[in-house]
């Protein structure tokens, strides 16, 4: 792992895999180690993959200020990682809750974006809660796992403390795929959940009603094309909610996948990466 400093000296930790253009890419979560990603279905292959571990999570060390986990802060640890990295622009991808970390650097640094590409994105920052995601849930009852996690999921609300959680996330693992096969069964199992509590709990923390709107409103001002990726079998962000997000940008545009879940690369990795790569192309 290399380590940079970011704007208040906070020590953050990131990884390269491969050789090619950079692209950035920002684990979700939020709170959660960055280790999940993997290669993101071989994207390495042609890529120089920058991935960072969000302030207190992974090897990089927590903040001072518990004001520095929510999401527009940490936009500015990107921006000092891109300045780490000497790149006048680059590309960024970011997924799950880590989109709204890049809409917020979008809102403020759009002019470093060269392309970004939001994966599995949650909607929350554009105020809309599509309830695709429990249908979606919904419409696998007849799959063996799924009795086992309706319960988990219903625990889940009344769990008091993040071990508990952390109990109950294996069991509501299968949600999060297209299906539960050995390659998903093998990045549930080798790639937990990690979810650090702290940073979890800060990272919406702080921005008001006011604050969001002016994000959104400065995002129609973002030049840089934009692709959110759904899955119609993702149960965790629901697919819709990648339609949402792109619209509020001027050159956004959605693309669902088929019989892919909240881990694209997982599901359907031939699928996936072919996206990706034409896009940042």
């Amino acid at each position: 792992m290399a380590h940079y400093t970011s704007y208040d000296g906070t020590e953050i930790a990131y990884r390269e895999l491969g050789e090619g253009p950079p692209l950035i890419c920002l684990a979700g979560g939020p709170g959660r180690d960055a280790a999940y990603l993997g290669d993101l279905g071989g994207l390495d292959a042609g890529r120089r993959l920058v991935i960072p571990d969000s302030r207190g999570t992974g090897e990089s060390a927590p903040a001072v200020d518990p004001a520095a986990y929510a999401f527009p802060r940490l936009a500015e640890d990107l921006e000092a990682l891109r300045e780490q990295l000497g790149l006048e622009s680059f590309d960024l991808l970011a997924h799950d809750a880590a989109a709204a970390t890049a809409q917020a650097y979008a809102a403020s640094y759009g002019e470093r974006l060269r392309r970004m590409v939001l994966v599995t994105p949650g909607s929350r920052l554009q105020g809309e809660l599509p309830e695709d995601a429990r249908e979606i849930f919904e419409s696998r009852s007849a799959e063996p796992w799924w009795p086992k996690a309706m319960a988990a999921l219903q625990d889940l609300e009344a769990a008091q403390d993040m071990d508990r959680v952390n109990e109950l996330l294996p069991l509501i693992a299968p949600m999060a795929y297209g299906r539960w096969e050995a390659p998903q069964r093998t990045h549930a199992a080798t790639e937990p959940a990690q979810l650090n509590p702290v940073p979890r709990a800060g990272f919406w923390q702080g921005v008001g009603e006011p604050a969001r709107k002016a994000l959104l409103e400065r995002l129609r001002g973002v030049k840089s094309p934009v692709l959110a990726i759904t899955g119609d079998r993702d149960a965790v962000s629901g697919m819709r909610a990648g339609k949402v997000v792109a619209e509020s940008f001027p050159q956004g545009r959605w693309q669902p996948l088929h019989e892919v879940g909240h881990y694209p690369w997982v599901d359907e990795p031939e699928l996936f990466r072919p996206v990706v790569e034409e896009f940042l192309s």
